[in-house]
């Protein structure tokens, strides 16, 4: 195992009910930002509840806050801001609403630039303003860490920072949130989690059974209560554990002291900044390729990953691999999710696109940071 350094300040409120409690984290006399979206929590009574929790703060709104934020949103909401000299931003929503939060927290009194430098070079954040959390759908993890990812619509770009300058005060987490969302964004949120985890756990063994273990023990509940909540959106213990399960696969709890991937969301990324696919979807789509191209450098673990959470322990170590990308497959298509690019309209085209960013910007991805823009493409000609 590596050394690491963890540390997670974010206090998380669970359970039922727990809306109401957001006064109490609230700082006394702040004046408050609500962000949110594109106005569900207004026809769920998530909205109704958190203005009568707060009846007594002042408060100024910002919502329209996209699926994957738009960073030109988010610069408006900068200006808002600032110009009503805020002192706290309550998010509401989902892990988009989030990740918009987090950008404006930092944007809002960053004044070495162009904020936009914070995502596209890494500018570190200095300060930000504080933040809270009110989760309304469970997938990116993004209530217990301090990543963020931004689109920038005129480039076509999507790309991401992180700094623990805008990590939550606190996540209030009620399941019960769970139960009007559509099924399209709980099987996103399922997918999403699922490989978060993976992006953490399929790389190379370094002995770190705890982490592996952990890992293991989120997969296999995500594959038992996600289809549960699917069935039945009102089965609040099945709606717990999957919220849980999506906040504890992006803690940084199961990542520490061990190799992580990420090239599956850095290059699902692209298909979202060119065509506009839910992240889940693009994920789903890209990590079957990755598998296969990769199967020789992560075949200790994805041998493993196969016996531990598919119960695969007959064949070659080759038909293993295969029935092991097999049933991740059958496993995305049973929650609703296509895993070929033909399936959203994407062909050759916008592959030679995207490989030709990842050429241009001489990215090296993967736990080993052996993945060029030859293997980019031909993980992407895989999904064809």
């Amino acid at each position: 195992m590596y050394n690491f350094v963890y540390q997670n300040p974010v206090k998380v409120i669970f359970g039922k009910d727990t809306i109401s409690k957001v006064a109490e984290e609230i700082p006394l006399n702040a004046k408050i930002m609500l962000t949110y979206g594109g106005g569900s929590i207004k026809k769920t009574g998530v909205y109704d509840q958190i203005k009568l929790a707060l009846k007594d703060v002042e408060l100024v709104e910002f919502g329209g806050i996209e699926v994957n934020p738009h960073y030109e949103t988010c610069m408006q909401a900068v200006e808002l801001a600032k110009t009503e000299k805020v002192d706290f931003i309550l998010s509401v929503g989902g892990g988009s609403v989030l990740d918009a939060t987090k950008f404006i927290a930092a944007a809002a009194l960053y004044s070495d630039g162009d904020p936009w430098d914070i995502i596209a070079k890494q500018a570190r954040v200095k300060k930000a303003i504080p933040l809270g959390a009110i989760l309304t759908l469970p997938a990116t993890g993004s209530e217990m860490n301090g990543n963020s990812v931004i689109t920038r619509v005129s480039s076509q770009e999507k790309m991401a920072f992180s700094s623990p300058k805008v990590m939550p005060k606190f996540s209030i987490l009620d399941p019960e949130c769970v139960f009007t969302l559509p099924d399209k964004q709980v099987a996103n949120g399922i997918v999403d989690a699922f490989i978060h985890v993976i992006e953490q756990y399929l790389t190379f063994d370094v002995n770190s059974p705890i982490q592996d273990r952990f890992a293991e023990g989120i997969l296999s509940t995500l594959i038992a209560e996600g289809p549960k909540v699917l069935a039945d959106r009102k089965d609040y213990e099945s709606a717990a554990n999957f919220m849980w399960s999506a906040t504890m696969a992006l803690n940084g709890l199961i990542g520490a002291g061990v190799p992580q991937d990420w090239a599956t969301h850095m290059i699902g990324h692209e298909l979202t900044a060119f065509h506009g696919i839910d992240h889940a979807r693009t994920l789903a789509i890209v990590l079957p390729g990755v598998m296969h191209v990769k199967r020789e450098s992560k075949k200790d673990k994805i041998l493993q990953y196969g016996e531990r959470i598919w119960g695969i322990t007959s064949g070659t170590d080759d038909e293993k691999i295969d029935t092991s990308i097999a049933k991740t497959v059958e496993f995305f298509e049973s929650l609703g999710l296509p895993t070929t690019l033909p399936e959203y309209d994407v062909d050759i085209d916008t592959i030679a696109k995207i490989t030709s960013r990842f050429e241009e910007r001489g990215f090296k991805l993967g736990e080993k940071a052996d993945i060029d823009f030859n293997e980019v493409e031909a993980i992407l000609m895989d999904r064809l």
